[in-house]
């Protein structure tokens, strides 16, 4: 969220925003700390904010340059109180077009509250925790991350039921389930009636209840008579299907791609052989496509090429990843074009192509430094130490050896990404060369680097 400074309105603007603040304020012990996490809240100082079931998480930065990091916990609801909610819910279909469109209505609420639902948090239902030292409660740095949630929980409802247990696409998914069910079983009951009307009335025989409409069933008879179904049931509800006809064998990936038709010769036209070299990569990763396990589709996705990404970062994976293009690839004519053409120099794009091959955070880790949160880097030092490893120094969020020589340096991804300075090789300059693997271990990761 951007900040407001100097700003002194309300943080929520609708009503269960205003009760998510209230369960605040009402819980604090200091009204001052809750005026300094105001300030904070509009000065921009908290971070990106992560919400999962039963816990808010975000950096927030206090008078020192490091974030702390800082989480409200809150209880998830039970399989039985979801049950309660969903069944409240679907009840009345105005709630569920309410929802849709971003809104929490009080009947909803108060409709969950009678099922034994408690949906918005009440005094001690948040439990703050802050990595600062400050014991207040809650400290600054948690009231300013209660209030900028106040700001996400106007603009979406979903957020508040992702905090007590299910996210929007598992709860729309069985919103819609339980309204076919109903739907379906209206529209049973419904034909057994106008059934048995029909078989008394061939009979002659007059039936008080056959006459008579069953509850549930007069909405029901007045939607058959007036061509109106007494409740909707989507289209793609009714015509969904799991049988899909078998897909035929993918064909086999191409070797190579052939003579290429020949181009006119035309200033600044492509070189044909990089055309075709391009054209069997495409086909290639086109294969990978078809053939991958859906499971893993998504993890391998950017590295494999199938993900849309700039054209700079598509040139580094392509040197990365190519056969052609790595090894002694990198001082053919085809490496330096193609570094050229993307704004870059051939040995800045080798460096980049070896971040690539360290894992999906390793490009951003080689380009830019950091200041991470109190925690895992902190203890990383302490780590090293324990297991007898060079004393490192730090600079933002990179340790380096005494000697300048080995550098470890840790990714938003929580991973450290090992490093050798070029100068140990005999190079000029002090440029940092990704070397190996990245490690979820700081100790791992120093001790294969010095392995070699």
């Amino acid at each position: 969220m951007p900040p407001t400074p100097g700003a002194r309105k309300s943080f929520a603007t609708s009503w269960w925003g205003d009760a998510w603040v209230r369960a605040l304020e009402e819980t604090s012990l200091d009204a001052g700390r809750l005026s300094r996490g105001r300030t904070y809240a509009r000065g921009g100082h908290v971070g990106t904010i992560t919400v999962t079931p039963g816990r808010i998480a975000a950096p927030v930065t206090g008078s020192r340059s490091r974030p702390y990091r800082t989480v409200i916990r809150s209880r998830v609801l039970t399989g039985p109180q979801w049950d309660g909610f969903l069944d409240a819910v679907c009840a009345q279909p105005a709630f569920i077009a309410a929802l849709l469109d971003k809104d929490m209505p009080h009947a909803l609420v108060d409709a969950a509250t009678a099922s034994g639902v408690r949906l918005l948090p009440g005094p001690g239902d948040l439990e703050p925790d802050c990595s600062c030292p400050d014991d207040g409660y809650p400290c600054k740095h948690a009231a300013a991350l209660c209030y900028q949630t106040a700001r996400f929980l106007d603009s979406d409802p979903f957020v508040l039921l992702l905090l007590r247990g299910r996210d929007e696409e598992e709860l729309l998914g069985e919103l819609a389930r339980r309204n076919a069910r109903s739907s379906a079983r209206d529209a049973r009951e419904a034909r057994r009636a106008r059934e048995a009307r029909s078989v008394h009335e061939a009979r002659g025989v007059h039936d008080p209840e056959a006459g008579q409409d069953r509850p549930g069933e007069a909405a029901a008879g007045e939607g058959a008579a007036s061509g109106v179904p007494a409740r909707e049931v989507p289209a793609r509800e009714v015509l969904a299907t799991s049988v899909r006809p078998p897909l035929p064998a993918p064909l086999e990936p191409p070797s190579a791609a052939g003579e290429p038709p020949p181009l006119p010769e035309l200033p600044g036209a492509p070189d044909p052989s990089d055309l075709a070299f391009l054209a069997a990569h495409a086909a290639q990763r086109a294969h990978t496509a078809l053939t991958a396990d859906r499971a893993d589709h998504a993890d391998r996705a950017d590295h494999a090429g199938l993900a849309p990404l700039p054209p700079r970062h598509d040139a580094i994976r392509l040197a990365a990843t190519h056969p052609e293009l790595t090894g002694r690839g990198t001082l053919s004519a085809r490496f330096a074009r193609l570094a050229r053409e993307s704004g870059q120099t051939a040995p800045g794009l080798a460096r980049a192509a070896a971040a690539w091959r360290q894992g999906s955070e390793g490009v951003a880790v080689l380009e830019s430094a950091w200041d991470p949160p109190a925690g895992n880097f902190d203890r990383a030092r302490g780590a090293l130490a324990a297991a007898g490893l060079p004393r490192m120094s730090i600079h933002r969020n990179r340790l380096t050896d005494p000697t300048g020589t080995f550098q470890i340096r840790f990714g938003r991804d929580s991973r450290w990404y090992p490093y050798r300075s070029e100068a140990s090789r005999g190079a000029e300059g002090e440029e940092w060369w990704p070397e190996g693997p990245s490690a979820g271990d700081p100790v791992a990761a120093l001790t294969a680097l010095l392995a070699g």
